[in-house]
């Protein structure tokens, strides 16, 4: 069987490592990325009707993961880090063909000179430079399943962190960055299973080296480089 899949594009986000990246998709609505697509697929015509959707599908690559061991069970970080579960029972990066797929918001399309078609979405989930496979609509008459279960997700609780930030320290991040920032910041990057209050947590995030400290429901950022 004939299976040849490639990258049609990335996508650029502000996140150059893992750690802070939404576990989920559309968690953080402020948090943008741009797609930017190989010059055969960044035609005018491969997009058309796109406009008319206000969320896509995007699958793409987890390319860190790509040499990783791959095991059968994994310990979702929602549930503390310690129960086992299938892979293809989780959301786990680490799964045998290493593909994700997430769905985001389109902000708008543009057809520039130099990339030809360029997508603006939010919500993003991915790290800088992640690669692309393809770009499907979101269909709400098929894709929303309102009678659907969640499984073990459901024991899990929406779990948000208030991040204590001096103005003085939130200057220093772009302007247009810094509600992304702060919603990422919320979700709480760390693994569930880390309680150590006196540990010093860094993202890394559109250029900068945000350090952070966590007491109780409290983020503490200490300093922005």
């Amino acid at each position: 069987m004939k299976n040849n899949i490639k990258p049609i594009g990335c996508i650029y986000t502000d996140f150059g490592t893992k750690f802070g990246v939404p576990r989920q998709s559309g968690l953080a609505g402020e948090l943008r990325g741009r797609i930017v697509f190989e010059k055969e697929y960044a035609r005018e015509e491969a997009f058309r009707g796109l406009e008319e959707f206000s969320h896509i599908w995007v699958i793409w690559s987890f390319s860190e993961n790509e040499d990783k061991n791959i095991s059968l069970t994994v310990r979702p970080p929602r549930l503390g880090g310690n129960r086992r579960k299938g892979v293809f029972a989780t959301r786990s990066p680490f799964r045998p063909n290493s593909m994700g797929l997430s769905c985001v918001k389109l902000e708008k399309i543009e057809n520039t000179a130099e990339q030809g078609i360029v997508l603006y979405v939010s919500g993003i989930d991915m790290m800088n430079g992640t690669p692309v496979f393809d770009i499907k609509p979101y269909v709400p008459v098929t894709d929303c399943v309102r009678e659907a279960s969640g499984g073990f997700t459901e024991e899990t609780k929406k779990h948000f962190l208030n991040v204590d930030i001096d103005e003085e320290l939130l200057n220093i991040l772009p302007q247009e960055k810094r509600n992304g920032a702060l919603q990422m910041l919320a979700l709480d990057p760390r693994p569930s299973y880390i309680e150590d209050e006196s540990r010093i947590y860094g993202v890394e995030f559109c250029g900068h080296d945000i350090r952070f400290t966590v007491n109780g429901n409290v983020l503490k950022v200490i300093e922005i480089l």
